[in-house]
């Protein structure tokens, strides 16, 4: 089940006044982009036609660049944001285990929220600590050479 985004006038406000100030240099995409993402969580179809109005750029184009980059979400994330390197070290020593070991403690999929809101599972890819494989991350805390236990060890620290 997705977390709705409820979007605020004080958030629309915010956006459009850094679009605004994006507007005065070349390419305020990008840098609108990640206001939008700061301020909301998330880029869903709601914001990016606001960036669309205010950037004069078709919805399709905006959408394309929030799909491709990682770093940009349609979806809101949860409270806690849990991503788990299938990248090759981490997948012939593991991982697999330990996104496993997060979906039945969750009872989510990757790319998916808890109801709560609190959680949000992600595969991804190679996030540079190979040495240290497995990899997971818990709000950007890296946690190395994992296994299943370590994992459900360190969700019940995020409870």
């Amino acid at each position: 089940m997705a977390v709705k985004l409820v979007m605020e006038q004080h958030q629309i406000d915010e956006l459009v006044a850094c679009i605004n100030e994006h507007k005065k240099k070349p390419g305020p995409l990008m840098p609108s982009l990640h206001d939008a993402q700061r301020i909301f969580g998330c880029i869903p179809i709601e914001v990016q036609k606001i960036i669309s109005n205010e950037l004069n750029e078709s919805v399709a184009k905006i959408n394309g660049v929030v799909t491709f980059y990682s770093h940009f979400s349609i979806e809101p994330k949860g409270k806690h944001v849990i991503g788990v390197c299938l990248g090759t070290a981490c997948y012939v020593r593991g991982s697999q285990d330990i996104i496993d070991a997060f979906s039945d403690e969750l009872g989510i999929k990757p790319g998916q929220t808890t109801d709560d809101g609190m959680f949000t599972l992600e595969a991804t890819r190679c996030i540079g600590a190979c040495g240290l494989a497995p990899v997971f991350t818990i709000d950007g805390n890296v946690y190395g050479s994992a296994n299943p236990t370590i994992a459900r060890k360190a969700l019940k620290e995020y409870k």
